[in-house]
């Protein structure tokens, strides 16, 4: 199993473990005891770990080369998954699986980033970076979940869409903001569920629903931890940094409003127990089917609506300068907060006068 930095001291443990049993498989010796109390070292010190990833972490949790991609889970929560190719215009992209499935006895219609599985399947779907007509079948096929009134439950997982000329030359940004209009109107469930990487609008491509659902070890976010480090501080090793900037933890997409639930993990990680994870998430997309199943669909448009816009919140240019003032002040100085307030102000650009005659 490969491993992250800071697994090594659980792996290490584990080792001995092993070692331990393949001992007294051979001998005599009772070690029994000896075993036991190095499992419980192991359960609380995996537990200590994971309870108190930093969001750099789990980003690093979230790339685990082990962790369940999408087509781990369509072969262990599926009871049936029928394939569908293309987008009528270009061809089929491999970094997007769309198909028919049946999952707990209900017929839906799974979309899902799929990266691949050995360097092959990498190289064929892109390294899960979609091009126009990876979101073009998305959506052709979502178009026709709606016609028959199936639910739809996609399944992110990708860095970002691809960036290549190709790519923009086929109308990438149009292909992602068609989606994003369409999918909010699609007059079928929707449930969204970042299960390791949610990149930009890679992510958001096929990321708008009724509900969105991140895994305990993903993120979600509008850029890259590095990419966000080579913008601010022009320096990529910066990356931990910026991903505590960015908010893209699962705890902090919930408290934002951006999530609506965070999906536990196996301890440890989905990448150490695929299968107790493919059951998790089954029964996760089950209970918020039930949830939804009965609800009229000009309600369900509209509470849509109303999840999205109440995303976010404004913040008036003052708020922030006094903010920014009293980072800047310490108690000790006696109206320092005000004085760093004033030269904030005369520091930001002003707008200029609108020319006579015009508003």
């Amino acid at each position: 199993m490969n491993e992250l930095d800071f697994e090594r001291p659980i792996i290490e443990l584990e080792n001995e473990i092993t070692k331990l049993e393949e001992l007294s498989g051979k001998s005599d010796m009772n070690l029994s005891g000896h075993i036991r109390e190095l499992r419980e070292n192991a359960d609380r010190l995996r537990r200590e770990i994971f309870a108190n990833l930093t969001p750099w972490q789990r980003v690093m949790v979230a790339r685990h080369p082990d962790r369940p991609l999408t087509t781990h889970y369509l072969d262990l929560m599926c009871d049936d998954f029928y394939e569908l190719h293309g987008d009528r215009f270009f061809g089929d992209d491999r970094a997007v699986v769309t198909g028919l499935a049946r999952l707990g006895g209900r017929k839906l219609l799974v979309v899902g980033h799929r990266r691949g599985r050995t360097t092959k399947e990498r190289l064929e779907c892109n390294f899960g970076c979609p091009h126009p007509e990876g979101y073009r079948k998305a959506l052709r096929k979502m178009k026709l979940a709606e016609k028959y009134h199936l639910p739809i439950v996609t399944l992110i997982n990708t860095p970002g869409a691809y960036p290549g000329i190709g790519a923009e030359e086929r109308g990438q940004a149009t292909a992602i903001a068609e989606n994003l209009f369409e999918m909010s109107k699609l007059r079928t469930i929707v449930i969204c569920i970042v299960i390791g990487e949610g990149g930009s609008g890679g992510a958001l491509g096929i990321g708008v629903g009724d509900r969105m659902l991140i895994l305990e070890n993903a993120y979600f976010s509008v850029i890259s931890p590095e990419g966000c480090a080579a913008i601010l501080w022009k320096e990529r090793n910066k990356a931990a940094a910026a991903a505590t900037v960015l908010k893209l933890a699962p705890k902090d997409l919930y408290e934002l409003g951006i999530v609506d639930e965070i999906i536990p993990e196996p301890m440890g990680g989905a990448h150490r127990n695929h299968k107790e994870m493919a059951q998790i998430l089954k029964r996760t997309i089950l209970r918020h089917l039930d949830e939804l199943t009965g609800v009229p669909v000009e309600e369900l448009l509209e509470r849509r609506y109303a999840k999205y816009r109440a995303i976010g919140r404004h913040v008036e240019e003052q708020e922030i300068v006094l903010d920014a003032a009293a980072a800047a002040a310490t108690p000790a100085d006696e109206g320092a907060e005000e004085a760093a307030a004033k030269e904030v102000l005369e520091e930001a650009p002003q707008v200029p006068p609108a020319p006579e005659g015009k508003p």
